[in-house]
Formats: C-alpha cells, structure tokens, sequence
C-alpha cells in the first residue's frame, strides 16, 4: 500500500471493476471457441488464466461493493477477510489447473505422434482480438487506480498485465504448426505458461494466508505512518504501532504520547487530526488511537 493524495471514487472503481468482468467473460467465451477449434494446448492454458480473470475480476468488483458496507454487531472489524478465503480458493483452482495443462502438454511432448493443430488462422484472430481487449481495459483500469487510489483495480489491472504473455506465446505456437509445422511448439508455451499459473497461484496463495494470520503490513507503510505520527503537532512520540492485514485492508494500532496537562478536547484533537492524516495517505487503513501521557522519563 503506498501513499495516495487521490480522491476516493467507490463508482469510478466499480465501472473499472464492471467493465474487468465483462472482458474477461467474453475472453473466456473467445478462447474456449478457439480451444476447441484447434485442439492448441496453449489456448487452453491461456483459457485457464483467462477463467481465473473472471473469478479475480468477479471476487474484485464484489469487494468493492462489499468494502462499502460498515461493519455490524457479528463483524466489528469488516467484513474484508472474505477477500483472502476466496483468495485461497482461487490459488488452489489455478493449481489445479496448471497441473493438468502441464500433464497434458508433458504427454503430447513424450507421445511419438503428437496430436496436430488445426484452424490456425481462426485462433490466431481470436488470441489477438483477446491481447486488443485486454490492452483496452488495462488502460481504463490505469485511469482508474491513479483517479481513485483503489488497491483492488491496481490490483487487477497488474493481473491482466501478466496474461498478455500467454496469448502471444499462443499466437506463435499456431504460427509456428501452420508455417513450418513445428507442434511442439504449442506444448512448450502451455508448459510455460502452466510453469506462470503455479508461480502466480503459489503468490496469490501466500498473500492471502498471511493476511488470514494477521501478518503485519509492509515495512514502508509502517515507517510511513511513524513519519506523519513524529512529524504530528501535539505529539511527543509514539510507540506500540502495530498492524494487520486483512483484504484489501490494513488495520492500523497506534499509541500516541501527548502533554498530560492539557485538556481533553485538545489531546482529542491532536489525535483526530492524526487519524485523518494517516487516512489521508493510506486510504485502505482502518486507524486507532490510544492516547498516553508522555513521560520524559521514558517508562510511559
């Protein structure tokens, strides 16, 4: 999570998160056409990630309408952490399918008459109309996540980056079989990209179970949050700053230490000047405040 000065907009976010949706269904449509035009491996595994965009791009839009809502009497701290679980389940699909890709393209590379590749051109126009949509939506959701700071666009649009690789590795897999009738071309980049899905399921993975274990945030937001805390009139210094994860959000606990002479309405003002400055710079932070009299003595 990195600093954001960016106004917040809940509907500019859900169009980006509306508009992932509905090019990454029509992606999954596309390429599940031309998967059984051509019997290409590679398609399929670009069909596999594509089917993961729709379950991120899904899991993303129901997080930015969930994230609006307050927390309730059963779930005092949100309701966010549904955002790992179905991390975690989503990690565990993409593992699932990367094994069986790799286990097919792996047999087609060791069978002495690998199956051969057909309707070359139809895939071809198929896997570079997905590389057009995807580009359009990369550029919307990047509008986006720098007008309204969301994590969970940036987030997203990251994703889709990644999955231009595969759909150019299948574009040169069914050039390659309809030119000089290389096919094994094709079960190399699904290994390829089975090889990707592991390595993005495994990270997917670990990031949602260490924000289930309520892993503290990054190093740079903890030391950003000590800077503004320091640097805050009214306080004298600051100490137990503790963190966790959980979804798109950072719980954030702080101890602050101010004159113990002064009245209360005005230690309560530093301290809510504080939070709106820690909110302003990290807009995902859920903030608390505890409020210590400062001892220069050190044993506050």
């Amino acid at each position: 999570m990195k600093p954001s000065t960016e106004p917040s907009g809940p509907g500019l976010a859900l169009s980006a998160g509306l508009a992932s949706v509905l090019v990454a269904g029509l992606l999954v449509a596309l390429k599940l056409w031309a998967m059984a035009e051509t019997g290409a491996l590679s398609i399929a595994a670009s069909l596999a990630d594509s089917a993961l965009d729709l379950m991120m791009s899904l899991g993303a839009a129901a997080a930015i309408v969930y994230a609006a809502r307050p927390a309730d009497e059963d779930h005092a701290f949100g309701h966010s952490s549904a955002e790992d679980l179905t991390a975690l389940a989503q990690a565990a699909f993409i593992l699932i399918s990367a094994g069986v890709i790799g286990w097919a393209a792996a047999g087609r590379l060791m069978s002495s008459a690998p199956p051969e590749l057909t309707s070359h051109g139809r895939g071809v126009v198929v896997m570079g109309l997905s590389i057009l949509l995807t580009l359009g939506l990369v550029w919307w959701q990047g509008r986006v996540a720098k007008a309204t700071g969301s994590k969970v666009v940036a987030a997203d649009r990251l994703h889709y980056l990644g999955d231009l690789l595969p759909s150019l590795g299948a574009i040169g897999a069914l050039l390659a079989s309809s030119r000089w009738g290389i096919g094994y071309v094709d079960s190399v980049v699904a290994l390829g990209a089975a090889g990707v899905l592991v390595f993005g399921a495994l990270k997917i993975g670990k990031d949602a179970w260490d924000a289930l274990m309520d892993r503290a945030a990054d190093p740079e937001v903890l030391e950003g949050i000590g800077r503004i805390a320091q640097a805050w009139p009214g306080v004298r210094g600051y100490h137990d700053l503790k963190t966790r994860r959980a979804g798109s959000r950072v719980f954030v606990n702080l101890h602050i230490e101010l004159d113990g002479e002064q009245s209360l309405r005005e230690a309560h003002d530093i301290g809510a000047g504080l939070r709106r400055a820690i909110l302003a710079a990290y807009p995902q932070a859920d903030v608390m405040i505890h409020k210590d009299v400062h001892d220069p003595a050190g044993k506050t």
